[in-house]
This record gives structure tokens, C-alpha cells and sequence, in this order.
């Protein structure tokens, strides 16, 4: 169970991953040229909260599973465990946050360029968390391979 969940959340990570891009490059270009949004603009914002959330709830039966999540007196002076325990889950939680209020609060706004600034710029801050903690992860000792 551990490993499947494991290619799962890892796999599909790339799903999120592309969405985010396409919806931060989509919302970039149409604030800039100012754009009328358009159904494609909600729709795949829609999509990329779906996908999102997925990957939560993957990552939270991940979390249930997994061995290198420990609870214990050792948990803050092992970095692994520590990332994995602790940090991952926090970073990842601020990004989904960062995708709820874009999708929420976008649809709110009255003017066009403001609703592809909102979802540039809170989708953008999405991103450079998932980004730095991927690049957390794969940091030396933080790989649990002793549990693969």
C-alpha cells in the first residue's frame, strides 16, 4: 500500500505541476494583453483545484502510511523524519491554500485584469513553494530511502 500510494502522490504531482504552470503562464499573458477571461480561464483553474485537492487527499493517506512519519521524541532531530513529518505537509498545505483563495476569491472580482492578476500572482506563490520543497526533498539525506 505504501509504495503504490507513494507512485501515486509522485506521479501525479506532475498533473498539479503542469495545470499550475499552464494556468500561471494563461493568466500572466491574458493580465498583460489584457484579456477578456473566458470559460477556458475558469475551467481549467477549476481543474487545477480538483487536481490539487487529489493530490491532497493522496498525500494525507500517504502521510497515515508512511514509515518515515513518526511521532516521537527523535521526530525534530532526524531531518528526514522532520521533513517528512513536519515540513513537507506544512508547504504543501500553504500551496493548496494559495490555489483555494486564487480559484475562490478570482471569482469575486468584477474586471478581467484583475481576476487573471489574482490568479497569477497567488498561483505563482503556490508554485515557488511546491517548487522549494520538491527541491527540500530531493537534498541528500532527505530521500527516505532506507524505507523504500
Amino acid at each position: 500500500m505504501y509504495t503504490g500510494l507513494t507512485h501515486l502522490h509522485s506521479a501525479f504531482r506532475y498533473v498539479v505541476i503542469v495545470l499550475l504552470i499552464v494556468v500561471i503562464i494563461k493568466s500572466l499573458l491574458g493580465w498583460i494583453n489584457k484579456s477578456k477571461f473566458e470559460s477556458i480561464d475558469n475551467k481549467l483553474s477549476l481543474w487545477l483545484l480538483i487536481a490539487t485537492h487529489l493530490q491532497l487527499v493522496f498525500g494525507l493517506a500517504l502521510y497515515f502510511v508512511s514509515p518515515v512519519v513518526q511521532f516521537n521524541a527523535s521526530t525534530m532531530k532526524d531531518a528526514t523524519t522532520r521533513y517528512w513529518t513536519v515540513e513537507h505537509l506544512t508547504m504543501m498545505l500553504l500551496a493548496i491554500t494559495f490555489i483555494t483563495v486564487a480559484r475562490i476569491t478570482h471569482k469575486k472580482l468584477a474586471a478581467d485584469d484583475a481576476k487573471f492578476r489574482r490568479l497569477f500572482v497567488l498561483n505563482g506563490v503556490a508554485l515557488i513553494i511546491i517548487v522549494i520543497a520538491i527541491i527540500s526533498s530531493h537534498r541528500g539525506l532527505i530521500i527516505p530511502t532506507r524505507y523504500q
